[in-house]
């Protein structure tokens, strides 16, 4: 054997070894996964990260929260967010379009489009779902809090149904605005939606 195929085979990994590569995820949404007025590290995707670390998960989760998105907007700039090794897509978006009261009609046709899109490229998705208050109405309400069941079952998602569920009414959980999360409140928002990750990145990656 020459000198240069014994330094290749050393270098080469063994096909024995287990893939200790992170999953790639990517959480994509609004200022609920951006952090608003939150450090780096308190934000939900960071936080994520590390409760999944902590349960032996090898994840690798980047922030794609941009403050103030809506539907519309995060399909804008959705091609050029997903890099293409993207193992999978939290997608957290909707809360803007209800609060400034879009017409459902339109919320829903973007988040199609975005799941549809990133389909196409063969990266999946975890449906993260918002409900409007009872003040929009009882007709607005039927058609935005039925559009992310609908999504979900259409295109065979995981659905987490209502991403801040853990923290509504709970002031102690929010910023003085009383509509962004505080540091506890992600940490809430992380504890509730952990078990649905979970059982996506077994999708992902079954054991």
């Amino acid at each position: 054997m020459t000198l240069f195929a014994a330094l290749t085979l050393a270098a080469a990994p063994s096909d024995a070894a287990p893939d200790s590569r992170p999953l790639k995820l990517v959480a994509f949404g609004d200022s609920l996964t951006a952090g608003y007025r939150l450090p780096a590290d308190a934000a939900f995707p960071a936080v994520l990260e590390r409760a999944l670390k902590s349960r032996g998960r090898a994840v690798a989760i980047a922030n794609a929260g941009v403050s103030g998105d809506t539907t519309t907007g995060g399909l804008d700039r959705l091609d050029w967010s997903i890099p293409d090794d993207t193992s999978g897509v939290i997608l957290e978006l909707g809360a803007n379009d209800m609060l400034r009261g879009t017409d459902p009609a339109v919320t829903r046709k973007a988040l199609d489009a975005m799941i549809a899109r990133l389909k196409a490229r063969g990266i999946p998705v975890l449906l993260a779902g918002m409900r409007a208050p009872p003040n929009l109405g009882p007709d607005y309400v039927a058609r935005f809090d039925a559009i992310y069941p609908d999504l979900a079952k259409r295109h065979d998602l995981v659905l987490y149904p209502f991403f801040v569920e853990s923290i509504v009414g709970d002031r102690s959980a929010h910023l003085e605005d009383g509509l962004h999360p505080n540091v506890k409140g992600v940490e809430s928002i992380v504890a509730g939606i952990l078990p649905t990750v979970e059982t996506f990145l077994d999708r992902l990656n079954p054991r």
